[in-house]
C-alpha cells in the first residue's frame, strides 16, 4: 500500500495488517474492575495496550508500516519523528527485519523514552520541542541518509495498524456501546473508528483530548484542521497536530471528541495505578479522564477505553 496514495482506510486493510503482524506484538488483554464499573454505574473494559511491545499501542502501527515496505524500499533503512513511542516501535520494528531506524526526538522527551529508542537499536536525532522543528530535523536525516520515512500517524500503513486495537477489543466484547481513544496525531483513533463502525455500526466512537491540546476538538467542531500551536499538557504523547490522513477518517466515523482537564488526566492515572494495579502514561489514561470527569453519559454502559501507553519516567510522576 503506498501511504501517498489519496484513499480511504478500510477494514480489509485492517485485517491485512493484523494477518501482517499478529506474531510480531501483543495480544494485549481486555481487563475489568468492580470498583471502577461501581464509580462509573458502567461496565468498563479496558484494552491495555500498556501491556503492548515496547509498552504502546505504536507497535501496531509501526511494525506494519516497516513490514509492508518492499526490499528496496527498506533497504536503506527507516526514520521519523516522535515524542518516544512511536520512535520505540519504529526501532523495534526495524531491528526485527534487520534494517536501522532513526528517530528525530524533542530535546525535551522523557528519559525513559529516550532509553527505549536506544534499547531497541535506534540512532536519536534531538531538535527543539516544535513540530517545525522535528519536521526539518526529519527532512535533512532522510537527505542524508535516504530512509524511508515512516511518519507516526499521517500513513495508511499505521492507521491501519492501529485499527487492530478494535478488532482485538471487539472481538473480545462484542456487546459495546462506546470505544473511548486518546487523540493526538489522530492515528490510533482513524484506526479504530474505521474497523469499529465497520463491525458494529451501533458503537460510539469518542475521542479524548487534554483542555490545554485541544485541536483534535476544534477541528471536528470546524471541519477542518485547526493546528496546535502551543500544547500545554502532560500528556506528552498528545502534543501533536492532527495529520491529514486521520482527519478525514475521524471527519467521515468519529461521533465527538471531548476534552478534559489536567486534574482529570492525574486523577484517572492514579486510579488505575492503585484500583487496578496498573502501570499507564498520562496519554494513556486521558480515555478513563472522560469518565472521571463526567464527560460521557455512561450510566449502564458497555464502555471500551483504549489504555494506550505505559511509557514514563518514575522519577516525575505527576503526584508526587
Amino acid at each position: 500500500m503506498d501511504p501517498q496514495r489519496p484513499a480511504h482506510l478500510t477494514l480489509e486493510l485492517v485485517r491485512e495488517a493484523h494477518e501482517r503482524i499478529k506474531d510480531k506484538i501483543a495480544r494485549t488483554p481486555v481487563m475489568t474492575s468492580a470498583t471502577l464499573d461501581g464509580l462509573a454505574n458502567a461496565e468498563l473494559f479496558f484494552k491495555c495496550e500498556n501491556f503492548q511491545k515496547t509498552g504502546a499501542f505504536k507497535a501496531r502501527g509501526a511494525t506494519n508500516a516497516v513490514f509492508s515496505l518492499s526490499a528496496s524500499q527498506a533497504q536503506k533503512g527507516v526514520a521519523t519523528h516522535s515524542s518516544g513511542n512511536h520512535g520505540a516501535a519504529l526501532a523495534r520494528a526495524a531491528r526485527l527485519r534487520g534494517i536501522g531506524a532513526t528517530v528525530v526526538m524533542p530535546n525535551n522527551a522523557p528519559r525513559a523514552k529516550q532509553d527505549s529508542v536506544k534499547r531497541y537499536g535506534g540512532d536519536i536525532v534531538f531538535c527543539e520541542p516544535t513540530l517545525e522543528a522535528r519536521e526539518s530535523a526529519l527532512e535533512r536525516v532522510i537527505a542524508d541518509h535516504g530512509a524511508c520515512m515512516i511518519h507516526p500517524y499521517n500513513d495508511l500503513r499505521v492507521m491501519a495498524g492501529q485499527g487492530t486495537t478494535a478488532v482485538e477489543l471487539i472481538e473480545a466484547v462484542p456487546d459495546l456501546d462506546v470505544i473511548l481513544c486518546p487523540v493526538g496525531g489522530g492515528g490510533q483513533l482513524s484506526g479504530i473508528a474505521v474497523a469499529a463502525k465497520d463491525i458494529k455500526p451501533s458503537v460510539r466512537v469518542v475521542g479524548v483530548e487534554p483542555a490545554g491540546a485541544d485541536d483534535a476538538a476544534r477541528s471536528l467542531k470546524a471541519g477542518q484542521i485547526i493546528p496546535m500551536l502551543e500544547p500545554r499538557t502532560i500528556a506528552d504523547g498528545l502534543k501533536t497536530s492532527l495529520g491529514k490522513r486521520p482527519f478525514a477518517e475521524i471527519m467521515r466515523l468519529v461521533d465527538d471528541i471531548v476534552t478534559v482537564r489536567e486534574e482529570s488526566i492525574v486523577q484517572a492515572m492514579r486510579q488505575i495505578w492503585e484500583v487496578m494495579k496498573l502501570i499507564v502514561e498520562a496519554s494513556g489514561a486521558v480515555s478513563y479522564a472522560a469518565i472521571v470527569e463526567g464527560k460521557i453519559g455512561a450510566s449502564g454502559a458497555k464502555i471500551g477505553i483504549i489504555l494506550s501507553g505505559g511509557n514514563l519516567d518514575l522519577n516525575r510522576l505527576p503526584w508526587q
